[in-house]
């Protein structure tokens, strides 16, 4: 490339960073939990704050199978910085309390996997026992309904 065509070349990207800064998420590319937040998919929710949000896992392995998501997409947990994660475990600790005092369970389990969706997550699952932890097995089949009242128990 010769210096003149250089010059032009750096000359276009001059203001690169505020283009950069300028360009909209593209909601096709947006993780699912994304959608959800942002209200273009429905969800059955069980709390939510300025950055976090818990809504019902849709193929849950117990009644009151709970996801915790930050609103901000970061696709792995431990990339989330120190304040974010200390942050969504107490606002998880805060809705796994509601899922015990209103889901018939002896403990609330917290899982993290990570490898479904693209967007960092965890599980808060009403168990009985280990086996109630058990993703290999068959999920419930829940209705709407049913969703609707699971809701209602946690976040009365």
């Amino acid at each position: 490339m010769k210096l003149k065509q250089l010059v032009n070349f750096e000359a276009k990207f001059t203001d690169l960073p505020q283009a950069i800064t300028n360009i909209q998420p593209n909601r096709a590319m947006a993780s699912i939990f994304s959608r959800i937040v942002a209200g273009e998919i429905p969800s059955y929710k069980i709390a939510e704050d300025e950055r976090f949000y818990a809504f019902l896992d849709i193929n849950p392995l117990t009644k009151g199978h709970t996801l915790v998501i930050p609103k901000q997409e970061i696709d792995y947990l431990f990339d989330l910085d120190d304040e974010t994660i200390g942050d969504m475990m107490i606002f998880a600790k805060g809705v796994a309390k509601k899922i015990k005092q209103n889901i018939d369970c002896k403990r609330v389990a917290v899982v993290v996997l990570g490898m479904e969706v693209p967007h960092a997550h965890i599980h808060l699952i009403p168990i009985n026992s280990e086996k109630d932890v058990d993703f290999h097995r068959e999920k419930l089949v829940l209705t709407p309904d049913e969703f609707r009242e699971i809701v209602d128990k946690i976040t009365k």
